[in-house]
């Protein structure tokens, strides 16, 4: 009895040291893997519960791993390293000019047909010229508006008049009561400087959206656009930065954030940018703008012809201003010739023009002129006052007639 009491102790002193001794077993490094792949499975711990307005020291470390992914605000151009050359180009230019230009607002009124009035909108821009208020557009912006709207950069409205217009080079200037210190004047480049592959942007409001940047390159020189007035506007700038509806009167810069251009035109068929945009150049604005405020208009010299006839051989003179210096130098134009009949008890006059007697004009002043708009263009480079010599074609001889160069209005 005492020895089966002895064995039941041994016995259950050998089982605890082999429990024991197996706990410790599972626990040693070589069985890590297995540890690992059991912690794998368990799910994440629930997130701590965080005080709005308190961190923790864990949250705090978190907050700062994210910040360089943060977006932050636009930097500006004296810290914008991380912008290339040409981009800090960009910025540097709409910084300087987005404030001389404006949005110009039209509303014009038509009659249906059905005898009901009808209001037209439309929009385009326009810089600033100067502190008095007056800013440049272009005139077929707008055209028999009768009320018009400018917008300054400080999204402030203002009535608007048109003070003075020239057609023949699509330009006006609108008159604004507006306070000085809001008018920040562009400043004018030289436009017979520029080069094909120059550097451009424009800046305007196309389909409303106010002082919209683009960029693009000069394309071409000394295009030509045909005006209001049937004269062509020369010395046009070709660039393929996007113009849309809305841009017109706005300006085009160069990399100096200087006018060297209007925004004008566009050659699209679906009246929207298609890369080949028009303005005319600062050159033109330049020379026609102060007689415009100066004058309410341009005085241009004046031949007196007022009406001819493109042919094979020359401008066929079909009218002359009575009493005008073409008139008055002899130059002849077509004649009206009555003549009395008689049809049995009844006399009545009949009327028939005798182009026969008219000259065919060739040449002024030694140019060829065998188009309208050569003869205009030749006229143009003169002031009222100077005289031409107008080389004409009459009784199938040539001749020339001195004609002393009257002030006429365009």
């Amino acid at each position: 009895m005492r020895t089966s009491g002895i064995n039941l102790i041994l016995c259950l002193t050998s089982a605890l040291i082999g429990a024991i001794a197996a706990s410790i077993w599972w626990t040693t490094p070589s069985h890590t893997p297995v540890a690992q792949a059991q912690e794998s499975l368990r799910l994440p711990a629930p997130p701590p519960q965080v005080n709005p307005t308190q961190h923790s020291p864990a949250t705090r470390t978190t907050e700062v791993s994210r910040t360089p992914l943060a977006m932050g605000p636009a930097p500006t151009l004296e810290g914008a390293e991380e912008l290339t050359p040409e981009e800090r180009v960009n910025v540097a230019v709409y910084d300087a000019c987005n404030r001389s230009v404006v949005n110009i607002k039209t509303e014009a009124s038509s009659t249906s047909m059905f005898l009901l009035d009808l209001v037209q909108e439309g929009t385009g821009s326009g810089s600033v010229l100067d502190q008095q208020g007056h800013i440049l557009t272009n005139y077929h912006v707008v055209e028999g508006a009768k009320e018009i709207q400018v917008t300054l950069f400080d999204s402030k409205d203002y009535p608007a008049r048109v003070l003075a217009k020239d057609a023949s080079t699509d330009v006006a200037i609108l008159k604004i009561d507006a306070p000085p210190d809001s008018l920040f004047p562009v400043r004018f480049g030289d436009s017979t400087r520029l080069k094909v592959g120059q550097r451009i942007y424009a800046i305007g409001n196309p389909f409303g959206l106010e002082r919209t940047l683009t960029t693009g390159v000069v394309s071409s020189l000394d295009r030509t656009l045909p005006s209001r007035s049937n004269r062509t506007i020369k010395s046009v700038i070709q660039v393929d930065a996007a113009i849309n509806p809305g841009n017109s009167g706005g300006p085009l810069l160069d990399t100096h954030s200087r006018l060297i251009g209007m925004n004008t035109a566009i050659a699209s068929k679906t009246g929207q940018n298609t890369g080949v945009g028009f303005a005319i150049s600062s050159n033109v604005i330049a020379r026609v703008v102060p007689e415009l405020i100066a004058n309410g208009h341009v005085t241009r010299p004046d031949t007196g012809i007022t009406k001819v006839y493109e042919t094979d051989k020359g401008l066929l003179i079909a009218a002359l201003q009575p009493g005008g210096p073409a008139e008055q130098a002899g130059l002849h134009g077509f004649k009206i010739v009555k003549e009395r009949k008689r049809q049995g008890p009844f006399v009545y006059e009949s009327t028939s023009i005798d182009r026969s007697s008219a000259d065919i004009i060739t040449a002024v002043n030694g140019q060829p002129a065998l188009t309208a708009d050569d003869f205009l263009s030749v006229i143009d480079s003169f002031h009222p006052g100077d005289d031409v010599n107008i080389t004409v074609i009459r009784d199938g001889h040539e001749t020339q007639i001195r004609v002393h160069l009257a002030a006429g209005e365009s």
